[in-house]
């Protein structure tokens, strides 16, 4: 498997634990390297900034889910595109990046997310 192809099963894999399985702490204690970066102005930076956070997402959001549409990787970036669900609340179209280190860690995150809209003016659809 190439660097590309495990940086992408990785960010998915990453994602999914802490995410679907609500483990964040397990999530970067096997996916992310010496230092986190993040971006997301909701989230502390670092890896405790990120723990904390989602833990409190997994209470606040019991049965939240993503399911992944497109990976796409160059250089050291992922990109995912996702679609989120979040119960009780708007799901969102969300764009992930994840930049790997060179033993293939996540070191940083950068995200955007679109409401996924109920009224269209095309037929194209957000995935």
């Amino acid at each position: 498997m190439s660097n590309l192809e495990k940086n992408k099963s990785n960010a998915k894999a990453f994602y999914d634990l802490m995410f679907n399985q609500c483990k964040p702490r397990e999530a970067i204690e096997r996916f992310v390297g010496d230092e986190y970066i993040q971006h997301n102005p909701e989230v502390a930076d670092g890896k405790e900034g990120f723990i904390e956070y989602f833990e409190r997402m997994a209470v606040d959001y019991p049965g939240k889910e993503v399911h992944f549409k497109r990976a796409i990787a160059e250089a050291d970036l992922v990109v995912l595109h996702c679609h989120q669900l979040w119960p009780g609340t708007q799901n969102y179209a969300g764009i992930d990046i994840f930049r790997f280190d060179t033993w293939g860690k996540i070191v940083e995150h950068w995200d955007v997310l679109q409401v996924v809209a109920t009224d269209s003016k095309n037929d194209n659809g957000l995935f």
